[in-house]
């Protein structure tokens, strides 16, 4: 039974490596033999979710793949997470982290307050409300689904705030790489901060952090991005509890929610590749072994490039238009007023750290 429950992983898995893939050999072509660079300037990853979507909405995927798709967007995505932690020093992560955690504070602080004025007068439950703001705040979909038992939130209101943080994420995702290299003049540290915290989802931040380093060669701006992002994850331990009380006040039964059982574990995977990097590089000294660990270093990162972009076809095969069309609109207002707010909120504090670290 185990054996079989594994087997059934494999089509989809196989899948988004096929879409990843020919993503790949559509990138080489263009950027390399149309466009004549030496590397190609446009994102794998990009090319990955924009197919992805496409060939999911004209061909209806069969159920057998589902299972893999979901386990792709699920583990292998955060296996990729873990793997890019092989190009941090422990001293990047404490200096970025540092910067980071005071914008996340407010990013989050505001769209809590902007939602919670819109609610009133949009008319929409207080249910979806918390489903979008705390999607929108911290860590998308695993925020969502790991918030709506706690309020109560019934599966119609889950599967809209989930479509609402897949819509305007993977839009931001797109477009954000782009609009944060012409604003803040291709600065890593901005770009990676704003990238970090104005984008919803772990994997669209890191797919965008990936299309950002493949199109703009910012290595640094993706490990920013990252970081910034993982730490707002982080963030679920004190939002669920809060969301919890909030919510529940008042009634005379609480639902209980275990803090164990919320917490990012992939996180720490992510600091101990951090570590063992770091370890590797005091170890493996002489010019032989040296050779040998950076062949080791250049693998897992282009195995972390891999794994995302498929992790980006999965979510892309996975998402139905026509099911988002058919929600209504008005938790779309919400969910596009949270995505600007968090986005121009990000501005408005990065303006303060430009102003501090360049005056």
């Amino acid at each position: 039974m185990l054996l079989k429950k594994k087997l059934s992983i494999l089509p989809g898995v196989f899948l988004a490596f096929v879409l990843y893939t020919f993503s790949q050999g559509l990138n080489n072509i263009i950027g390399i033999e149309l466009l004549g660079y030496e590397k190609s300037p446009i994102s794998t990853a990009m090319i990955a979710i924009l197919m992805g979507i496409i060939l999911g909405n004209i061909f209806s995927i069969r159920k057998g793949f589902l299972i893999g798709l979901d386990f792709t967007q699920k583990y292998i995505l955060k296996l990729g997470i873990i793997f890019l932690g092989i190009q941090l020093k422990p001293f990047e992560f404490l200096k970025f982290g540092t910067i980071a955690i005071p914008l996340i504070i407010v990013c989050i602080i505001s769209v809590l307050i902007v939602i919670k004025m819109l609610i009133k007068k949009l008319k929409i439950s207080t249910r979806m409300a918390y489903l979008i703001s705390i999607g929108s705040t911290v860590c998308g979909t695993t925020a969502i689904m790991a918030t709506a038992p706690i309020i109560k939130a019934n599966k119609g209101e889950v599967a809209y705030a989930i479509a609402n943080i897949t819509v305007f994420g993977i839009i931001s995702m797109l477009i954000y790489p782009y609009f944060a290299n012409f604003y803040f003049n291709g600065e890593p540290l901005f770009v990676g901060l704003f990238l970090g915290t104005a984008i919803h989802e772990t994997s669209q931040v890191a797919a965008a952090g990936l299309i950002y380093d493949q199109q703009f060669n910012s290595p640094e701006t993706l490990n920013i991005a990252t970081v910034t992002k993982l730490i707002r994850n982080t963030f679920l331990v004190i939002m669920i509890p809060l969301f919890a009380f909030l919510y529940n006040r008042g009634k005379s039964k609480v639902k209980e929610y275990s803090l164990l059982n919320i917490f990012p574990y992939f996180v720490l995977g992510f600091i101990a590749l951090i570590i063992f990097r770091n370890i590797g590089d005091q170890i493996f000294l002489t010019e032989n072994t040296q050779n040998i660990w950076q062949g080791v270093i250049s693998n897992i990162k282009e195995s972390a490039k891999v794994f995302l972009s498929m992790a980006m076809a999965a979510v892309g095969l996975s998402t139905n238009l026509k099911d988002i069309k058919s929600m209504g609109y008005k938790p779309f207002v919400v969910g596009f007023i949270a995505m600007m707010t968090v986005g121009l909120v990000s501005i408005i504090v990065m303006q303060s750290y430009i102003r501090l670290f360049l005056s």
